[in-house]
């Protein structure tokens, strides 16, 4: 619904005879109906009997259709979003226009590597940039969001370990505050996956780490700070018990916005990193894509990276794709990763320096703990202290009363917010996890404050309005369970 109108489907607005393009005549031979056999030049092709029942829609109705769409859309350009763990920070345009430079937009993957040293350049400073910056010695810039950096992370380790006699390791440890991708990703390299519980300060329990460490571990897997928004004060004991046992540590990079430029994975005792360029180095993100996840790697993973590297070929300093590694687990991705972001990124190092990185740690910091001072009264926040980059509150007194913490999260919509991360992480009920980033002015936030106030006093005195929001989206209240197990992805005309 726009302006108190529901926007019809493209389908719905179809008109017989209606065209969005005019494309000249193809300049071809006719075959099919009048000409030679199709199925001839097509063997073992199904072919259509009738054309395909698109919506015929003129061209300005296309474009206000999606533009009006488009409107519905909430995002970063358009209000606060405050997705915990996702650092929805806003994305300067410039960075777009450098991604859309003919030179970077208009390559091919196929050209020859002399004819591609600007991009082979950027990629080769991207990784300078990032190893600095975490402490490690090489990267892989492939992988094409921070999942599939793990992935390749652990597909990494698991290489090391069967050319150094552990072949029996096949066991991988989680804290309970864990990003669920963690677990995903070691199972899917195989392997069994031990969750630990998180102390009562809300960290990994060095007592519990140590009982459960073993000669079948391959790695522990931790987030730093971590979901709570912590830092992990015993990062040093949990690395070097692993180490002693064994074990590789890897680093999930999901919060580096946190910390960039104040501390580094490598320093923590960290042997493989992944890291979201599409987060903390400001690339739209959202929808699926598009994202970058490169995995830094130190010495002892180093040879196991996915082909190609970017290398120096010669003294002058040219650049060349290097597929010479013979213990390379292979490619993690079709050619070298998602560019555009890569461009983004190298573009936000250039514009920010090494003393605005870290500013915009500061910043990002100063931003989480005002928010969490503002509203610790109103809300519970179970680990009520110092914070880094995001903190967790609870609706468990809200909830008693109707206002759960997906239908305050749902209220927020009538506000123009973007609803906080809800029920996650596991270990807090009712959990709402604010990030604010360091983009947003104490304006935004102040609102953001009233806004939470204003709900919460609904909660207790007109709880329906809570309970039964959103009142202003054009999607109300799906059933959301229905709609993910029996989704319908195909328009079908009504009978």
């Amino acid at each position: 619904m726009i302006d108190g109108r529901m926007e019809k489907l493209i389908f719905e607005k179809s008109l017989p005879g209606h065209r969005g393009a005019d494309l000249p005549a193809a300049g071809v031979p006719v075959t099919g109906a009048g000409g030679a056999d199709i199925s001839s030049l097509l063997p073992g092709v199904a072919l259509r009997d009738e054309p395909p029942r698109l919506p015929e829609v003129a061209e300005p109705q296309v474009v206000r259709h999606y533009t009006r769409l488009s409107q519905l859309n909430h995002s970063v350009d358009t209000g606060f979003y405050p997705l915990g763990s996702c650092t929805m920070k806003y994305n300067p345009k410039l960075h777009d226009e450098m991604a859309a430079l003919p030179g970077f937009a208009e390559l091919h993957p196929y050209q020859a590597d002399s004819e591609i040293q600007g991009i082979l350049r950027v990629m080769y400073e991207v990784e300078q940039a990032l190893t600095e910056m975490t402490g490690l010695e090489r990267a892989t810039l492939q992988p094409a969001a921070g999942a599939h950096g793990e992935l390749t992370g652990i597909l990494m380790i698991k290489a090391y370990h069967r050319d150094h006699g552990g072949s029996q390791r096949d066991t991988v440890i989680v804290p309970d505050s864990a990003h669920g991708t963690n677990l995903a990703s070691a199972a899917m390299a195989g392997h069994q996956v031990v969750e630990i519980a998180s102390s009562t300060r809300g960290l990994i329990d060095v007592a519990t780490l140590r009982a459960h460490l073993s000669e079948r571990t391959a790695a522990v897997m931790l987030t730093n700070p971590n979901t709570l928004g912590l830092f992990e004060e015993d990062v040093l004991e949990v690395s070097s018990l692993a180490h002693e046992a064994g074990a590789l540590c890897y680093y999930d990079g999901a919060n580096l916005n946190a910390i960039m430029g104040k501390a580094r994975p490598g320093d923590m005792g960290m042997d493989v990193v992944h890291v979201n360029l599409h987060k903390t180095f400001s690339t739209p993100h959202g929808g699926g894509g598009p994202g970058a996840g490169p995995v830094l790697v130190g010495a002892k993973l180093e040879p196991y990276l996915p082909v190609p590297v970017v290398g120096l070929s010669d003294l002058e300093g040219t650049l060349s794709l290097d597929y010479d590694r013979p213990l390379s687990i292979g490619r993690v991705k079709g050619f070298y990763g998602n560019i555009g972001v890569i461009v983004r990124a190298f573009a936000y190092f250039l514009r920010m320096g090494s003393d605005g990185l870290i500013r915009a740690s500061e910043d990002a910091v100063l931003n989480a703990n005002y928010l969490r001072t503002r509203l610790r009264d109103t809300y519970e926040v179970p680990y009520d202290r110092t914070c880094m980059h995001e903190f967790v509150m609870s609706a468990v007194k809200h909830a008693q009363h109707g206002g759960t913490a997906r239908n305050i999260a749902k209220r927020l919509l009538d506000f123009g917010i973007h609803p906080p991360t809800v029920y996650f992480p596991l270990i807090v009920p009712e959990a709402l996890m604010v990030e604010p980033t360091e983009t947003e002015d104490v304006r935004t936030l102040d609102r953001f404050v009233e806004v939470m106030e204003a709900i919460d006093r609904e909660v207790f005195n007109d709880p329906e309005t809570v309970r039964l929001a959103p009142h202003t989206t054009p999607v109300r209240r799906p059933d959301e369970t229905r709609a993910a197990r029996h989704p319908v992805l195909r328009w079908s005309p009504k009978a």
